[in-house]
C-alpha cells in the first residue's frame, strides 16, 4: 500500500525552520486513555509533531475522566455512544465520523492502541484514506478468532492494516512473525507501566465506604468481558461468596461496569454480603489506589494482569483463554477460567499458603520497565523521517 505524502513545510521556532509532520491519536475507551496517556504526552511534547486526539466516545464518562488526570484535553469527539449500543452501531458510527475528521485533519500518521471496537475502526478509517497506521500493543494473540470476543478479530485485522507495530513484549512481536508481519516491528515494552509509574508516584487514595483497608485482607475484582456474560459471570460472583465466607478476614472490592448486562447479575448474587463492597467504576488514580492496598487480584481484565504484578499483587486471571500469556508464564498470574469451584480453589491456595503467595508476590513483571513511550516516539520519529533530538 502507498500512503499519502504530506509532508509539512515546518514550524518556526525562534529563528528555525522546524521539521513537523502531523498525527492523530484516536482512542474511545477508558485503557485506551490509560495507555495513550503516557505516549498522547510524550508527542505533545514533541516540537517535530503536531499531535492531535480524536475521541470515537464509545465510553463517556470514565474516558474524560481519565485523560483529565492525565492533564489531557481532546481536540475532537465523535460522541457516539448510546444506550446498549451494538458493536454493528460502534463500528459504522466511528467509521463515519473518522472519515470526516481525518480529511479535515489530513494526518501524517494515525496512531491507535490495543483491540477495542474503536481500534479497529479508526485502522480501517487510516486505510480508506491512505494513512500510515500505527499500532500500540501490537501483535497480541489468543489463537482463538472469537475469543475474547470481538477483541481478539480486532487486533488481527488491525495488525493487516497497520504500518508500524509496537509490540509490548517478545513474545507479541514473535506472534506478528508468525503472521508474515515482519517490517517496522518494535519491542517496547508496555505503555500502562509508563502510566502505572505515573499516578503511582501521586500516592493516590481508594476510599470505599464501610471498608477499613487495613483490618481486612481485600480482593480486588473486576468482571465485565463480553465472553463472560451470562452463566459464566454468575460462576465468578458465586465463587466469590464462597471465597468470603471461608474466609472471615477478607472482604472484597467490586467496581461496576456501566453495561446493565454486567452490573445486574453482580449485584443480584454479591449485594446482600456484608464483605462485598460494589462500587461505581473507579477513576485510574482510584483503580492504582486500590491495587497497591489490595491482597489479590480477581479479573478478566487484560490491563491489570500487566499492572498488579508490578505492585507485587497476585492475579487469578477469570477466563477461559489470555493474549498475556507471558504473565503466567512469569509466575504472576494463574489463569483459573469461570469454574466456580476452580476460582474458590485457586483463592483459597493463595490466602493460606505464605510460599505460594510470595513466590508469585516476588516474580518479575514481564511487560515492561515504564520506558515504552520513548521507544514509541523514537521509532515514530524515524518512521517519517524526523530527527529524534
Amino acid at each position: 500500500m502507498q500512503y499519502l505524502d504530506r509532508t509539512r513545510e515546518g514550524a518556526r521556532l525562534e529563528g528555525y525552520t522546524v521539521a513537523m509532520s502531523k498525527v492523530a491519536i484516536v482512542l474511545g475507551t477508558r485503557p485506551e486513555a490509560v495507555k495513550l496517556a503516557p505516549v498522547i504526552l510524550g508527542f505533545r511534547n514533541c516540537p517535530h509533531l503536531h499531535t492531535r486526539v480524536i475521541l470515537t466516545g464509545q465510553h463517556r464518562e470514565m474516558l474524560y475522566q481519565t485523560l483529565a488526570w492525565f492533564g489531557i484535553e481532546a481536540d475532537a469527539d465523535l460522541q457516539i455512544m448510546t444506550p446498549r449500543q451494538s458493536l454493528a452501531d460502534i463500528t459504522c458510527r466511528a467509521l463515519v465520523g473518522l472519515e470526516a475528521v481525518l480529511t479535515d485533519e489530513r494526518p501524517d500518521l494515525v496512531l491507535v492502541q490495543g483491540d477495542t471496537t474503536t481500534t479497529f475502526a479508526a485502522a480501517l478509517a487510516a486505510f480508506y484514506q491512505k494513512i500510515a497506521l500505527g499500532h500500540v500493543e501490537a501483535g497480541l494473540r489468543t489463537g482463538v478468532a472469537d475469543d475474547p470476543y470481538p477483541e481478539e478479530m480486532n487486533r488481527r485485522l488491525t495488525s493487516r492494516l497497520a504500518a508500524l507495530h509496537f509490540a509490548p513484549t517478545m513474545r507479541a512481536a514473535e506472534n506478528l512473525k508468525r503472521e508474515g508481519i515482519l517490517d517496522h516491528v518494535y519491542l517496547t515494552g508496555n505503555t500502562v507501566i509508563d502510566a502505572l509509574h505515573t499516578i503511582a508516584s501521586r500516592k493516590p487514595e481508594c476510599p470505599v465506604a464501610g471498608l477499613d483497608w487495613e483490618k481486612s485482607r481485600v480482593m480486588l475484582v473486576t468482571a465485565h468481558r463480553r465472553e463472560n456474560w451470562g452463566q459464566p459471570l454468575e460462576n465468578i460472583a458465586h465463587a466469590l461468596i464462597d471465597i468470603l465466607e471461608a474466609h472471615p478476614d477478607t472482604a472484597l472490592v467490586l467496581p461496576l461496569h456501566k453495561n446493565p448486562t454486567v452490573r445486574e447479575p453482580l449485584q443480584g448474587i454479591l449485594g446482600a454480603h456484608p464483605r462485598a463492597f460494589l462500587d461505581e467504576p473507579f477513576d485510574y488514580p482510584q483503580l492504582v489506589g486500590a491495587l497497591q492496598r489490595s491482597t489479590l487480584v480477581l479479573t478478566d481484565s487484560g490491563g491489570l494482569q500487566e499492572e498488579a504484578p508490578a505492585f507485587g499483587k497476585p492475579v487469578l486471571v477469570l477466563r477461559e483463554t489470555t493474549e498475556r500469556p507471558e504473565a503466567i508464564e512469569a509466575g504472576v498470574a494463574l489463569k483459573v477460567g469461570t469454574d466456580r469451584t476452580a476460582i474458590a480453589r485457586a483463592a483459597h491456595a493463595l490466602l493460606t499458603d505464605d510460599a505460594l503467595y510470595g513466590q508469585m508476590a516476588r516474580a518479575v513483571n514481564p511487560f515492561g520497565d515504564g520506558h515504552a513511550t520513548g521507544r514509541i516516539l523514537r521509532s515514530t520519529l524515524a518512521f517519517l523521517g524526523l530527527p529524534s533530538d
